[in-house]
């Protein structure tokens, strides 16, 4: 590893902790390492800056129901073709804990697919995941939208294909998706305006 890695990767993880620690911050927008990632291209989440502070909203957000009412359209137009939560991939939908998982993935496929789930998570133990993923596995995370991202991309161990995985956090509420050669531009910047705006 050279000494422009590890000063990036000190940067970041430092970013991260001020951000967390300062209150309780949220998953933003971030530059993906090779490829868009789901809900930002690398162009518009560069421009991102994590000059304001997140602060909590004043009431609790609400953890959605439905897979397809947190996207927009246009979103929804890119996964027209992609099945929704299929019974022969699992559980999916409103889990018993009351965390939302949708799966977009034809179960014939061998890889393409992604993998959102949205649950409700306290600021210390988001704060020492995104950190954990930041020091452990090289996550880049930024702070737009008033909250935290963290994202990675990387190629498929069997197809030449690119698989990534995308967190955002803000106001007890984590975004998680991982997904494998399918990356909807705008994916998690709508699930975002769907729950915070």
């Amino acid at each position: 590893m050279n000494a422009s890695r590890l000063i990036t990767g000190a940067a970041a993880m430092l970013l991260l902790t001020g951000v967390l620690a300062g209150c309780a911050g949220e998953p933003g927008d971030s530059p993906s390492n090779t490829a868009p990632s789901p809900s930002e291209s690398a162009s518009s989440a560069a421009s991102a800056t994590p000059s304001a502070t997140p602060t909590p909203t004043s009431t609790p957000v609400a953890l959605p129901k439905d897979c397809k009412e947190i996207l927009s359209e246009d979103v929804l137009a890119q996964l027209a073709d992609v099945p929704l939560n299929d019974p022969s991939l699992g559980t999916s939908g409103v889990q018993a804990d009351g965390s939302l998982l949708c799966i977009w993935r034809d179960p014939a496929a061998d890889t393409t697919g992604l993998v959102t789930e949205i649950s409700g998570m306290n600021r210390g133990p988001a704060l020492d995941m995104l950190n954990a993923l930041v020091e452990d596995e090289a996550f880049t995370c930024f702070t737009p939208d008033d909250g935290t991202r963290c994202e990675k991309t990387w190629e498929n161990a069997l197809y030449p294909v690119t698989d990534g995985r995308t967190l955002y956090w803000r106001d007890d509420v984590l975004i998680d998706t991982t997904y494998s050669n399918l990356a909807p531009s705008g994916y998690t910047a709508s699930i975002v305006a769907s729950l915070f705006d």
